[in-house]
């Protein structure tokens, strides 16, 4: 059934970016805004905006699952899109979608269930012969018991969270002194972030780069991938630079990642977008899977560039019964997705470098941003006169560049980068 009018239930960039896909595959679009954003832009980008979480914090106000079906009913909307975090990995939000009748794009709630813990997506991986790095199952409450299934794993150790990701809850723990201290710490934050504080131990390889291979899948049982992103790049465990393809990855190696990738989306009946994780030991070219994201990325363009394939797209038409490698899913069979040259994201933010880089607020006095041939533009509140709060994410812009071959990506990246002109905030 064709889609008619697509609520988005978040902000900003990602907001816009499913406007303009809506919009070009002629669909009305309803936008949501706390209080907080009643001067962002994503509020103006869209057919239709409504205030959500009246009386609720800035970021709690996305958080309303009641509120979002209550609006998608007033406006007509008979489809949500979640974008990325906030609600994106949502069992519960996929279930209200369901239950209320509208078409929740996204992957079916049982599979974030089944792949929203990592320690039972990390089971279904090895179940999968899909590589896996040695780690624990969830810690208990006794500090004896995870100190003893700390030495078995051996040191240096990462700990993860179970649920959500963003980094959220990580910790190096680089000898049993530290131990303690860094899983109560761990387990609050991911308590704040999650609302769940459950917490494993993985084994720490310190060479590692970080993989990641895009999939689509259909509701007709048909999964592709769309190749990989080389995401290392990363300051606190966020990623701020990423690349498709990964320019050293070994073709035979590349075919056994996407391979493995695959198995596992088959394995977890996936549908929709989403990117299955993995580490690289850069001195043994083994990987090792860490977790699926069961969303879009902000990291998606350069995988769109490089294989022009429009990912949010091929999301709401997969949702509306369409086949992959049919001219109306946007996607075609495997063997007709190919490569073409070199992508690099960079993400401009509003942080002060000079102050480790916390977070900036203000004005933005004056705005020039890059063009030119090959340089891709998403947004949120970027003009002269927008107002940064403090209240959420930096993300200000995501500049995507492409070239036929990775060193002039790079070149192009730091052309567009120096043509950005921002005052009032610091980036």
């Amino acid at each position: 059934m064709p889609i008619k009018k697509i609520l988005v239930a978040n902000r900003s960039e990602i907001a816009i970016r499913v406007f303009r896909a809506a919009n070009e595959l002629n669909i009305k679009t309803v936008a949501c805004y706390a209080e907080e954003d009643k001067l962002a832009l994503h509020r103006f980008k869209a057919d239709e905006a409504y205030l959500i979480g009246k009386g609720k914090g800035p970021v709690e106000a996305y958080l309303q699952i009641d509120e979002y079906i209550r609006i998608a009913r007033i406006s007509g909307a008979d489809a949500i899109h979640p974008g990325y975090g906030l609600l994106s990995e949502s069992p519960e939000f996929a279930d209200a979608c369901e239950d209320a009748g509208i078409i929740f794009i996204g992957p079916r709630a049982q599979t974030m269930r089944d792949l929203g813990n990592k320690v039972a997506a990390r089971n279904m991986a090895i179940a999968s012969e899909v590589p896996v790095v040695p780690a624990t199952d969830a810690l208990p409450d006794d500090m004896n018991e995870v100190k003893r299934m700390a030495a078995e794993i051996g040191y240096p150790l990462m700990l993860k969270a179970s649920w959500g990701g963003g980094g959220r809850g990580m910790r190096r723990i680089m000898d049993e002194s530290t131990l303690v201290s860094e899983v109560s710490e761990g387990k609050r934050e991911a308590k704040a972030a999650f609302g769940k504080d459950e917490m494993y131990l993985e084994k720490l390889i310190e060479r590692a780069r970080h993989v990641e291979v895009q999939l689509v899948g259909d509701d007709h049982g048909n999964l592709v991938h769309l190749f990989e992103r080389d995401c290392s790049v990363q300051r606190r465990n966020q990623k701020v630079v990423e690349r498709a393809p990964a320019p050293y990855l070994p073709q035979a190696v590349r075919d056994e990642l996407t391979a493995s990738a695959i198995r596992l989306g088959n394995a977890a009946n996936y549908r929709g977008a989403g990117t299955v994780e993995f580490l690289l030991d850069a001195d043994t070219n083994k990987f090792y899977f860490i977790e699926v994201n069961p969303r879009i990325q902000v990291e998606h363009t350069v995988t769109e560039v490089v294989t022009g394939i429009d990912i949010v797209k091929a999301q709401i038409r997969l949702l509306e019964g369409a086949v992959i490698g049919t001219p109306e899913s946007g996607v075609p069979k495997q063997e007709d997705i190919h490569l073409n040259g070199n992508a690099i994201q960079c993400r401009v933010t509003t942080e002060d470098p000079e102050q480790n880089f916390i977070p900036d607020y203000g004005r933005i006095t004056a705005y020039r941003e890059a063009t030119g041939f090959g340089v891709r533009l998403d947004g949120g509140t970027a003009y002269a006169g927008a107002v940064v709060t403090r209240f959420y994410d930096p993300l200000l812009e995501k500049i995507t560049c492409w070239a036929p071959t990775a060193d002039e990506a790079i070149a192009r990246m730091h052309r567009a980068l120096r043509e950005f002109r921002i005052r009032g905030v610091a980036t």
